[in-house]
């Protein structure tokens, strides 16, 4: 989905995104809708609180939300749904989805089916093996379980490993899904290879595996980030006419680079922090981000800073200061030119090597726990 925005353009598809996007212009396009105060004021009723990625609208857009939540309000548990495609290490940008749908289970009490799409990775990336595909799932499948997911609530499911599960279901969507539509949702062509056109089946699956393991219909809520909608608009159009519901969703914004841009992506490693980097390597990395900062210390004590478009305000935000007030301290520490851009990145940069340190220590644990949650 590309849009022209006077000089400004953006891209959003499940496999790129490029550009500065305009999230409310994509809510238009994608035909979603916005989480409003009420559905906020809703979620906070039943969960006791807001998760701060709700509070700040990261978590902003949807479809179906209010019907999970009646659902759930009717005694009818829902099941979370989400995933990874595995092409390389986890970085933050993969995290922050991840978790929001851990508070999601924990408030909620959800069941998680969490989809490793090795045969997508394999099948679009050219460069990439389907034995590396497959080794990254369970590389990317330690950073899941770090994060405290309930070990008796949670499936990793590794598409080349379960195909025996997940393909009955496939082809039931694929059968129904023209070359066409995927043609018009996705934009592929005649160059394009069939794995590639078959693939949205597969990511349609696990929306509907547990109705099916269950032997009835069970409501299915996916947090993802906005870019992989697309393929759960072909699954909200097919999986009525298998007997299913219509799986809901809720959808993130993406966690901007270090570089300021809107999408940290691991084909530029230095402006993206890999849940795998020794920790001083990431802080060198925030050392060099880029700053809504002046070009001189003179200018910003005068004129003060722009935190608007900071990538290093930005990683508060999204993820490293959940504290309204103090977040609002760094703001007005930041417009006002009382804090330089370099004490504002040297404070980031000794939370992310804390974070990165304690994730890390609960990765390596995590090796002897993966196969309580991969099923055989």
């Amino acid at each position: 989905m590309s849009e022209q925005n006077k000089e400004e353009k953006f891209t959003v598809t499940p496999w790129e995104v490029k550009g500065k996007i305009d999230y409310d212009k994509l809510i238009q396009q994608f035909g979603t809708q916005e989480i409003d105060d009420a559905l906020l004021r809703r979620i906070s009723a039943i969960a006791g609180e807001l998760h701060p990625l709700l509070r700040r609208k990261v978590f902003f857009s949807q479809r179906d939300l209010k019907w999970i939540l009646d659902r759930y309000e009717a005694n009818e548990k829902f099941v979370l749904y989400t995933g990874r495609g595995p092409s390389g290490h986890t970085h933050l940008g993969h995290l922050m989805p991840w978790i929001f749908t851990k508070w999601i289970q924990d408030k909620f009490g959800a069941p998680l089916y969490f989809q490793m799409t090795d045969d997508e990775k394999f099948m679009f990336k050219d460069t990439l093996s389907l034995p590396e595909a497959q080794k990254f799932s369970y590389e990317n499948a330690l950073d899941v379980i770090a994060l405290g997911f309930d070990p008796k609530k949670t499936k990793v499911i590794i598409d080349t490993k379960h195909i025996g599960k997940l393909y009955p279901i496939a082809i039931q969507v694929a059968k129904r899904v023209t070359f066409s539509t995927a043609k018009a949702v996705f934009g592929f062509d005649n160059s394009t290879n069939i794995g590639s056109i078959f693939f949205t089946s597969m990511q349609a699956a696990p929306a509907i595996l547990p109705s099916v393991e269950a032997g009835r219909n069970v409501p299915c809520l996916i947090p993802c980030a906005i870019d992989q909608d697309p393929h759960f608009r072909v699954a909200r159009d097919v999986v009525p006419l298998l007997g299913y519901y219509k799986p809901a969703l809720i959808h993130c914004k993406m966690l901007p680079s270090l570089a300021g841009g809107d999408k940290m992506s691991a084909s530029i490693p230095q402006t993206t922090i890999f849940t795998t980097d020794a920790p001083k390597a990431a802080k060198k990395k925030v050392m060099g981000a880029f700053t809504g900062g002046a070009t001189t210390v003179e200018e910003q004590r005068r004129n003060g800073a722009n935190p608007d478009v900071c990538s290093v305000f930005s990683y508060y935000y999204y993820l490293f200061e959940y504290d309204d007030k103090k977040l609002g301290e760094i703001e007005q520490k930041c417009r006002s030119g009382s804090m330089l851009c370099g004490e504002c990145k040297m404070m980031l940069a000794e939370k992310l090597e804390k974070f990165l340190a304690a994730h890390q220590e609960r990765r390596e644990a995590a090796k002897d726990r993966i196969n309580d949650f991969i099923p055989e």
